[in-house]
């Protein structure tokens, strides 16, 4: 009998090693498919099966999967990544395997589509307008009013998406936004969206069941970093409710409750206000939640993925916290130690490192700005909270700032 293997399109660094894992306990090879295998530390790391191939077309991915068919079963295909996850619906529907509908993922991964939808069915949301130029950008500004959020429609990790206080800074970011000298050049278009001011929560779901309500916190503005996460959030059951009911109202409005989904809300004088849905999980809560409720939600993703029952029943029920290191400054990375420490701490389940000295360090202001991460967890947030910080007090590093060039 051949082996069964799970095909996973692409990873991220957060998430991708997780699949990967949870793959092999459940009994199946895990193949990385990779336009560029180099990017994920993990596969040379764990010896990780990875094929090059251009992961954008559609075409090259099922000849490669046809071919992988000689050898292996292929019990399933899915993908950590968003950018990704509307192909994996393709992939599925070619192979006759269980997946996402490709055309409600493509309608939810464009933000400006997304929020057209969500509008139409009565889900709260935030005022917006799409923009495609400068002269677009500043009308909508005007509009709306400032403070406003400027975001691509196309793209994930909080990228290029910047609180504009002042038309300064709102003329700054959409120089960057619309130069073409990044990667977000590409994106269709623009979102400029008022801001709606208040805590921020995201709920994760699987299926149609909200499984929990994580409550998140940000590094400085203008950015958007996570700097903090908790799990449970410390809601009351009414408000618990409110925002499971609105994101039940995301899934129906589009077309999504197969698989994975995580919605992003702010509690607003007027409620939750919808920021984003997203069709994954979301990235590095799937360590949290099992921390806290001994839920595999990857593994449980996968289960779903090759036809087999999952059961997103909780095991127990604690308090786990996510903390990043952010650095505070840009220059090259003399030294970063203390993780052993940090790991050996009584309550802390997790602590990651995603650089190495000599390193140089350039903030964007996106998800990619975090030198790493600690996670702990106990009976009660006060003692989770505690754990944490202990923890992270004991992680140092040193950032030598670039050379200043004298004209």
């Amino acid at each position: 009998m051949a082996r069964r293997a799970l095909i996973l399109v692409e990873g991220t660094r957060s998430n991708g090693l997780l699949y990967v894992q949870a793959a092999q306990r459940l009994g199946l090879h895990p193949i990385t498919l990779s336009a560029d295998p180099a990017q994920y530390d993990y596969v040379a790391a764990e010896n990780v099966e990875v094929i090059r191939v251009e992961t954008n077309n559609l075409d090259a991915l099922i000849r490669e999967c046809s071919r992988l068919r000689a050898t292996y079963h292929i019990a399933g295909v899915t993908s950590a990544a968003e950018p990704f996850y509307a192909t994996v619906g393709k992939l599925c529907r070619h192979f006759d395997l269980p997946g996402p509908d490709p055309a409600s993922v493509e309608r939810c991964c464009d933000k400006f589509i997304q929020r057209q939808l969500l509008g139409e069915a009565g889900v709260p949301i935030p005022a917006y307008r799409f923009a495609a130029t400068a002269t677009d950008i500043e009308s909508a500004a005007a509009e709306i009013g400032l403070p406003v959020i400027l975001k691509p429609t196309v793209g994930s990790g909080s990228r290029g998406v910047r609180l504009c206080r002042d038309s300064d800074e709102l003329a700054e970011h959409t120089s960057y936004l619309l130069g073409g000298n990044h990667m977000l050049a590409s994106s269709p278009g623009i979102l400029v969206e008022e801001f709606a001011n208040g805590p921020h929560y995201i709920a994760e779901i699987m299926g149609n069941e909200v499984i929990g309500i994580t409550t998140v916190d940000f590094g400085p503005p203008p950015h958007f970093v996570f700097r903090e996460s908790i799990f449970p959030a410390p809601l009351a059951d009414d408000e618990h409710e409110r925002i499971a009911n609105v994101s039940l109202s995301c899934l129906q409005a589009l077309g999504l409750g197969w698989g994975p989904t995580c919605i992003e809300f702010r509690w607003t004088k007027l409620g939750p206000v919808v920021i984003e849905v997203n069709p994954r999980l979301a990235g590095g809560d799937p360590t949290l939640i099992l921390s806290a409720y001994g839920v595999d939600l990857v593994a449980e993703h996968i289960k779903l993925v090759i036809g087999d029952e999952w059961n997103l029943r909780r095991r127990h029920s604690h308090i786990a916290a996510w903390r990043s290191l952010l650095p505070d400054r840009d220059g090259t990375l003399d030294w970063i130690d203390g993780d052993s420490r940090a790991a050996a701490v009584p309550g802390v389940t997790e602590v990651k490192l995603y650089v190495q000295p000599k390193t140089p360090i350039v903030r964007k202001g996106d998800y990619l700005d975090s030198l790493g991460y600690v996670i702990a967890v106990s009976p009660t947030r006060a003692r989770t909270e505690a754990i944490l910080q202990h923890a992270v007090d004991l992680i140092d590093w040193s950032i030598t700032p670039f050379p200043t060039v004298r004209g």
